[in-house]
C-alpha cells in the first residue's frame, strides 16, 4: 500500500510539473528561455559603440537581460557571427565597405537589413579658413586647403606629406582607400594605419595649427558636428554612393531567442537621432557610453516602445 502510494504521488507530482512547464512556456518563460546572455560583436568605431551600447541598454533596462559587447576587427566580427560566437551585430556598412564580407559570409547569417539609412565614406578635409572665416566686407575667406577631388591628391602631395591618416588596417573603408589610392594612381602617398581616435586626434591638431591633412571619414560621426569638413569628390565612385549601417544576426536566432531576435530586428533610428547620441559620447572623450544611452533612451521614450513591442 505504501509503494502504491508513493507512486499515484510521484504520478501526480510529475503531471503537476508538466502541465506547469507548458503554461510557462506558453508565457515564454520556461527552457526555450535562455537565460544565457545576449553577445554582440562591434568595432571600435564611434557609430558602432554609440549603436551596440544604446542596443545593449535596451536588452539590460527594458528586457532585464543581461547583454555582452565584445570589441573586434571588422573581419573577426562577420567571422564570429557567421561561426555563431555572438549572437549578432549592428555594425554591418552595406553594400560597399563590408561587401567582401557579406559575400564571404552571406550563407551563413541572416540580414535584418538597415538600422539606419544616407551614411557615407569617402576622403575627407577640413574646409577651414586662415584667420577670420570672412573679410571686413562679409565675403567667405577661401578655405586654406585648396584640393576639392581624391583627384587633386596627386597635385598637392608635399601640401599633404604624402600621409592618407587612416584606421584600423581591416576596417571596410580602408581596403576602399588602397582601391582608390590605385584607381587615382596616388604614387608617393602612404595609407596610415591606426585607429578612430589616433585620426581624429591628428585630425584636430591639424586643424588649430592650419595644416594640410586628409583622412578617411564617414558620416555619421561626431567630428562633422565639431569641424567644417567637406568630402572630397570621387569621380571614379570608388567608395560608391550612399550606404547604410545593417543589423546581421547568426543563423537560428530567431528559432532559439525569439525575443532577442524580436528587438534587434525591430531596431531602427535616424541619422539625427544617431548624431545626438554620438555629440553626448564623444563630449567626455567617449569614457560613459553606457550613461549617455541610457539619457538618449530617456529622451526617445516612443522609439525605444517601437524596439521592444
Amino acid at each position: 500500500m505504501i509503494k502504491k502510494s508513493g507512486g499515484h504521488k510521484m504520478k501526480k507530482i510529475i503531471s503537476f510539473f508538466v502541465f506547469s512547464c507548458v503554461v510557462l512556456y506558453s508565457a515564454g518563460s520556461c527552457f526555450a528561455q535562455s537565460n544565457e546572455p545576449v553577445r554582440l560583436a562591434y568595432v571600435k568605431w564611434s557609430t558602432e559603440i554609440a549603436s551596440t551600447t544604446l542596443v545593449k541598454a535596451v536588452f539590460q533596462e527594458k528586457l532585464n537581460t543581461e547583454c555582452i559587447t565584445v570589441p573586434m576587427k571588422a573581419d573577426e566580427m562577420w567571422e564570429a557571427v557567421a561561426k555563431g560566437e555572438v549572437d549578432g551585430m549592428v555594425a554591418a556598412w552595406l553594400p560597399g565597405t563590408h561587401g567582401h564580407y557579406y559575400k564571404k559570409y552571406k550563407d551563413k547569417v541572416e540580414d535584418l537589413g538597415p538600422h539606419i539609412d544616407k551614411t557615407r565614406i569617402g576622403l575627407v578635409v577640413p574646409k577651414i579658413s586662415v584667420g577670420r572665416q570672412t573679410t571686413g566686407s562679409g565675403m567667405i575667406v577661401e578655405p586654406y586647403i585648396k584640393a576639392e577631388s581624391i583627384s587633386d591628391l596627386k597635385k598637392y602631395r608635399k601640401e599633404f606629406g604624402g600621409k592618407i591618416i587612416g584606421i584600423d588596417p581591416e576596417a571596410g573603408i580602408m581596403k576602399k582607400t588602397r582601391d582608390a589610392m590605385k584607381a587615382y594612381n596616388l604614387t608617393g602617398y602612404r595609407l596610415v594605419e591606426g585607429s578612430e581616435s589616433e585620426m581624429t586626434d591628428i585630425l584636430a591638431r591639424a586643424i588649430k595649427k592650419q595644416q594640410w591633412v586628409v583622412v578617411t571619414g564617414w558620416e555619421p560621426h561626431w567630428k562633422f558636428g565639431r569641424w567644417k569638413l567637406e568630402f572630397l569628390d570621387d569621380p571614379k565612385n570608388i567608395y560608391g554612393g550612399s550606404e547604410a549601417i545593417h543589423t546581421v544576426v547568426r543563423k537560428g536566432l530567431k528559432e532559439d531567442r525569439p525575443e532577442v531576435y524580436k528587438v534587434l530586428d525591430n531596431f531602427k533610428w535616424t541619422v539625427d537621432e544617431m548624431e545626438q547620441l554620438l555629440v553626448w559620447i564623444s563630449s567626455d572623450n567617449g569614457q560613459f557610453p553606457y550613461e549617455k544611452a541610457l539619457r538618449w533612451m530617456n529622451y526617445n521614450e516612443d522609439r525605444v516602445e517601437s524596439w521592444i513591442r
